[in-house]
């Protein structure tokens, strides 16, 4: 039982069942645009294009996270009210209430139809070794940044990784640690943007060693 009445199996399951669909969905269209890719015999090009895309998935994360998720959209006409409905809510009540699995994972209907125009344009831009392989491998990144994501709240995997981004990621969720920390699978772009979790948090967080510097 945690603060609110929440049963932690019971809100894991619900965050689950959001992303049953965008698991399925994603990787398997990853798997397609790939085997079509091979077929071109394009290796080089399109493990380059597979790592970028994977790689961008990380930056959009960060800028997702603090500018869109963080954007505090205020209510208004037209494209405000659009952009306060479709955000403001979802995240503030993720940070309302941390382990409610109605609020911790996004579903298939959250991202289906920007994806789907992102990978339109990507079919568009290049041959399917080049844009569209990298759309598809940075789809591959949300879903393992989702579950990732899934892990810090509702599980405590003991690897030295999984232990470093669940505190990282719960010290956002404190009142010290809201204008930081943004980054969900690590905390890379916090480093090179300047929203790094301050140096005194971090001892207390990690301990000494490698993370501290």
């Amino acid at each position: 039982m945690l603060p609110g009445r929440f049963v932690l199996a019971d809100e894991a399951r619900k965050a689950r069942h959001r992303l049953f669909l965008s698991t399925l969905v994603y990787p398997l269209h990853f798997a397609v645009i790939l085997t079509l890719a091979l077929r071109t015999a394009r290796y080089l090009e399109a493990a380059a294009f597979t790592l970028a895309g994977l790689f961008s998935w990380t930056l959009m994360e960060y800028f997702v996270h603090r500018y869109i998720l963080h954007g505090r959209f205020p209510d208004g006409p037209g494209l405000q009210h659009l952009l306060h409905r479709q955000f403001d809510h979802l995240h503030l009540e993720h940070h309302a209430r941390p382990w409610d699995g109605n609020h911790v994972n996004g579903t298939l209907k959250d991202t289906a139809l920007p994806a789907a125009v992102l990978m339109i344009l990507a079919l568009a831009a290049g041959p399917i070794q080049t844009w569209p392989l990298f759309m598809a491998a940075m789809l591959l990144g949300y879903i393992m940044e989702e579950w990732v994501h899934h892990s810090v709240h509702f599980c405590n995997f003991k690897g030295r990784y999984f232990r470093y981004i669940k505190r990282h990621h719960l010290f956002h969720h404190s009142p010290r640690g809201s204008e930081a920390g943004y980054g969900l699978t690590s905390g890379l772009w916090d480093m090179i943007v300047g929203t790094r979790i301050g140096r005194a948090d971090r001892l207390r967080l990690y301990g000494g060693g490698a993370l501290l510097h």
